[in-house]
């Protein structure tokens, strides 16, 4: 199941006022548009005082929502932070982290419970203390972006965001989170699917609050803002199988071949071809990790004349030829850990 984020602005690039003049979209909005979060897994966690749980770090992204009563958060740097019912928490890059009854407990890798599956593929465990202590019911989520995850805005985003700081900005998210306590009772046909969704729906929620909160002042956020260059990285990130040239995006930006390339260099840090480059291989290692697409076909795709010179350009700006992916997804799909 996937959902896309701000999928509810519209297809049009631009919509009219009641003046009757074009209102374009942001080319930022544009860009996020596409952005979307494909549930993996969900977990279920029925806990006694006292209790603890380690979660290592994931190459997911990590959501956490606390139905009845409060926990602790243990974060990036060792604080403790109190959760109360209601609260939801994402973890973009599925940072190493703790949830635990109090600070005082001794948390457990999450490896060492013992869960059962129960009904539309969510996990279930209960776990903690003895039969008398308060129990804690969370809802958990690994999730994962259609997006690489050395994207800009992957890797500006922080490690920990809180539900809790939302909620006055969204007025749907508390009615959101009480159906998501509802569902938690597992006691109707499909709660399961609908939990699912309703996870996503917070996740989006966070990230757009996130940016449209500013995400960042500087940097590739910066530079996406900004009107003329935005305009260009939109159409970059819009077909990133075309073949860019420098007098192609000047053109898009309205601008002398020199004076794109100046502006963007000092915006972006780094050149347009440079850019270019590392979002085409980006997208191929996607299409063969995620898509599990043939090397040539990829070759073709990005209009390489031959796989070897493809392999090259792909090795250059990755670190790895595409061949290892290849060689890693068969291993992995048979079951072997390669060498």
């Amino acid at each position: 199941m996937e959902v896309t984020l701000w999928s509810f602005h519209a297809r049009k690039p631009a919509m009219l006022d009641h003046s009757s003049r074009a209102v374009t979209i942001h080319p930022l909005t544009e860009m996020l548009r596409g952005l979307k979060i494909e549930g993996v897994d969900y977990v279920r966690c029925r806990m006694t005082e006292p209790w603890g749980l380690v979660f290592p770090a994931r190459p997911k992204a990590q959501f956490h929502f606390v139905a009845e009563r409060g926990c602790w958060l243990r974060t990036l740097d060792n604080a403790w932070v109190r959760l109360e019912p209601g609260d939801a928490v994402l973890l973009p890059r599925g940072a190493e982290h703790a949830l635990a009854s109090s600070p005082d407990a001794f948390p457990a890798p999450v490896e060492n419970c013992q869960f059962e599956p129960v009904c539309c593929g969510i996990l279930d465990t209960c776990s903690g203390g003895g039969r008398n202590g308060e129990e804690t019911v969370l809802f958990g989520a690994g999730m994962t972006f259609n997006l690489d995850s050395q994207h800009p805005l992957l890797l500006m985003m922080p490690e920990l965001m809180q539900m809790h700081e939302l909620a006055t900005d969204e007025p749907a998210i508390p009615h959101l989170l009480e159906a998501m306590t509802s569902e938690l009772a597992l006691d109707r046909v499909g709660a399961g699917g609908m939990l699912t969704r309703l996870a996503d729906v917070v996740a989006a929620a966070l990230i757009r609050n996130w940016v449209e909160k500013g995400c960042g002042s500087d940097g590739w956020v910066a530079a996406a803002r900004d009107p003329g260059i935005g305009r260009v990285l939109a159409a970059i990130h819009r077909d990133p199988t075309r073949d860019w040239t420098v007098e192609t995006l000047a053109d898009v930006m309205h601008a002398s071949r020199s004076a794109f390339a100046l502006r963007f260099a000092n915006a972006v840090g780094q050149t347009p071809a440079r850019y270019v480059a590392q979002l085409r291989m980006r997208e191929a290692k996607q299409w063969l990790v995620r898509d599990r697409l043939k090397i040539a076909v990829v070759a073709r795709r990005l209009g390489y004349e031959s796989e070897a010179a493809f392999s090259r350009a792909f090795k250059r700006i990755i670190g790895a030829p595409p061949s290892h992916f290849r060689t890693t997804l068969t291993a992995a799909s048979n079951g072997e850990r390669p060498d």
